[in-house]
């Protein structure tokens, strides 16, 4: 729907900026002095520079097409005037007009690179100093074709320009601003207060326009009440923006004009040049400082809002620089806790040292004493039945030395390597863990097994620690039995990324105040069975390793249950 429009959006804005062109080149007209040879007030030139700062460079066809059918209509009635000179006339007019607009926007790039310059004092300046630059472009254009086709004289050359100049300049002052300040402006909330403000400037501006038609007051106080405006102007621009302010300027200015062309107000003068002189300078005076004024205060309010701005990012540093410290000081705490931590695990491993160092000499040396003293009865006996008595004997002691060695080994294996990410599956491990105790623990070939493992798919862990883990576990249900035959339930079930293992046995059990201190180093809860001590130490540790859980119950005389959970490596 908007495409065919899109296509064709240069064409429609040089057709719109021709319409306004010519526009306000009718109303610089209706606005004109009896008796002037120059207009009081050249609004193209206003409009024009906005709309070629606004739309661009490319909508300068549209300045000239209207301000050339202005012209060519303006000329028509110039008896004086063949057509070749009519055409060449409002044709060179509107090249100045053209010209004029595109120098300043030339002007206003360079110098501000902004189309609205009102936000700040240095950049207003610069932007009068343009609009002044560039009116001598449209005057002069101007005055030079009037002179040559000899509408101008000689001797008024000088002071037509000046005029042309003055006419061209209050047109920008009027009409740029207002325009390039309605572009860029933000929203207004009217709040009561805003509403009241502006109802009681309306009223004083109506006052000041009744007394100087009606002439109420005397003439000392008509000449009096342009000064009137000034403070009216300081309220806008203070309490309101620069639309406002202008629009109040634009009003202003055609009243002064309308009531000097009708010999009433302050701005009367004898002669018709003097008092469209008048007016000007009034023009330009209120529109001026109405621009500068503006300007000040829109600056002021950005300084405002850049302290504000930067009071909100010194807070924000400071709380930012807080925050810090605070981590700071809960890295600290951290710190010190882990230093706590690994001070108590020191300690816990220099005690578990000693006791190692003074079980591994005790629990070394038993078994070799036991091995040396039967092997002296095994000499001085001549028994055969007896040598086969000491040679059984000597291998139980022997193989308790080996499962001591092993168990050792297991646990500084644990200690030092990593954990090794494998595929496991429970069924074949613990067969194999089964298999391996028939022929190392005594009676294991007796005892009765129930397995029953719900596995869907390859669990993730350490495999060789799965099986310390359950070798430890099997083979104390095997060597405490409780005077029968052995019977072990292993229940496996593997979901959820977790294993959930219960061994349970039928054996002599534990008692309820060793159950707490199984798991300790070297602890035996009772000395039948001969074992190390270092069993559940290094099922606990290993689960550590594997941050799984362990969880013992178990009634004396009747059987114990031991409850894993181990998570999946991730």
């Amino acid at each position: 729907m908007y495409k065919p429009l899109l296509k064709y959006s240069t064409d429609l804005r040089i057709l719109a900026t021709g319409l306004l062109c010519f526009g306000a080149s009718w109303l610089g007209y209706l606005l004109s002095f009896k008796d002037t040879v120059a207009l009081s007030v050249w609004p193209t030139s206003g409009v024009a520079f906005a709309l070629v700062v606004l739309l661009g460079r490319k909508v300068w066809p549209g300045i000239t097409i209207g301000a050339l059918a202005a012209n060519l209509l303006a000329f028509w009635n110039f008896q004086s005037l063949s057509q070749y000179s009519l055409i060449l006339l409002s044709a060179t007019v509107a090249f100045g007009q053209t010209l004029e607009a595109l120098a300043g926007r030339v002007l206003l790039t360079r110098w501000i690179q902004n189309t609205r310059p009102f936000d700040k004092t240095k950049d207003t300046f610069r932007f009068l100093f343009a609009s002044f630059l560039m009116c001598v472009i449209g005057a002069g254009i101007v005055s030079g074709a009037l002179w040559g086709c000899g509408i101008l004289p000689t001797p008024t050359l000088a002071t037509y320009l000046t005029q042309s100049w003055i006419s061209n300049v209050v047109g920008i002052l009027l009409f740029a601003p207002l325009m390039l300040s309605l572009t860029g402006k933000r929203p207004v909330k009217l709040s009561p207060e805003k509403l009241m403000e502006g109802g009681l400037c309306a009223a004083s501006l109506l006052i000041l326009a009744l007394s100087v038609r009606y002439g109420y007051l005397n003439a000392t106080l008509i000449n009096s009440l342009p000064y009137m405006l000034i403070p009216v102007l300081l309220w806008l621009a203070f309490r309101f923006d620069l639309v406002a302010g202008m629009t109040v300027v634009l009003a202003a200015s055609f009243a002064a004009i309308y009531f000097t062309e009708q010999q009433v107000g302050p701005f009367v003068q004898l002669l018709p040049n003097e008092s469209m002189l008048a007016v000007q300078v009034f023009i330009g005076v209120i529109a001026i400082s109405t621009l500068v004024l503006s300007a000040t205060v829109s600056e002021r309010a950005q300084a405002q809002q850049a302290l504000h701005k930067f009071n909100s990012n010194l807070e924000a540093m400071v709380q930012e620089r807080t925050q810090a410290l605070n981590e700071e000081i809960a890295t600290r705490k951290v710190a010190e806790n882990s230093l706590v931590q690994t001070n108590d695990e020191l300690s816990k491993r220099n005690k578990e040292l000693d006791n190692f160092v003074y079980s591994v000499s005790h629990d070394l040396r038993a078994p070799i004493a036991s091995v040396l003293g039967l092997i002296n009865l095994a000499k001085k006996d001549d028994d055969p039945a007896m040598k086969q008595v000491y040679l059984d004997r000597i291998n139980h002691s022997a193989m308790q030395q080996d499962d001591f060695i092993q168990e050792i080994l297991d646990q500084s294996r644990n200690a030092r390597l990593d954990i090794k990410k494998e595929a496991v599956f429970f069924e074949p491990l613990i067969e194999e863990t089964f298999n391996q105790l028939k022929f190392a623990t005594a009676n294991a070939h007796r005892l009765e097994k129930i397995v029953v493992v719900q596995q869907d798919q390859a669990f993730q862990s350490d495999r060789w620690r799965l099986k310390v883990v359950m070798n430890n576990i099997i083979s104390n249900a095997i060597r405490y039995r409780n005077g029968r035959e052995p019977v072990i339930r292993v229940n496996v079930a593997v979901e959820d990324h977790k294993v959930t293992i219960e061994v349970e046995d039928n054996g002599r059990g534990i008692a309820p105040e060793h159950l707490n201190r199984v798991c300790d180093m070297f602890y035996r809860a009772t000395d039948e069975g001969a074992g190390s001590g270092l069993g559940l130490y290094i099922v606990k540790e290993t689960l550590d390793k594997l941050h799984g859980q362990i969880q013992i119950n178990s009634e004396f005389g009747k059987g114990t249950t031991v409850r894993l959970e181990i998570p999946e490596v991730a």
